[in-house]
């Protein structure tokens, strides 16, 4: 678990935007998508490793993996996921 202080110190190292910690949903979808082989990273690299959790930056657009307790806050490194929170929108608002 990341402590919020630090969180609140952390910005997105492209554009300084304020990251959040993604909520369960979306760490599940992305994870979903890692163990099926089909989550590429920004640099198109496959992602393998399933993440602990992910500090989304604040337009939703790219998420940046935590591994190990360790935010990766390298630009190649970033996940586009605005796929996932679209869904999960939709998803959350049938329910």
């Amino acid at each position: 678990m990341l402590d919020a202080r630090l969180v609140n110190l952390l910005a997105c190292p492209e554009t300084k935007q304020s990251l959040r910690v993604a909520s369960q949903t979306l760490v599940d979808a992305v994870n979903a998508a890692i163990e099926r082989g089909e989550l590429v990273n920004r640099a198109s690299r496959k992602v393998e490793r399933p993440v602990e959790t992910l500090l989304v930056r604040e337009d939703n657009e790219i998420a940046y993996p935590v591994w190990d307790s360790i935010p990766t806050l390298l630009i190649d490194d970033g996940i586009y996921v605005s796929q996932f929170i679209s869904e999960l929108s939709k998803s959350e608002s049938r329910s």
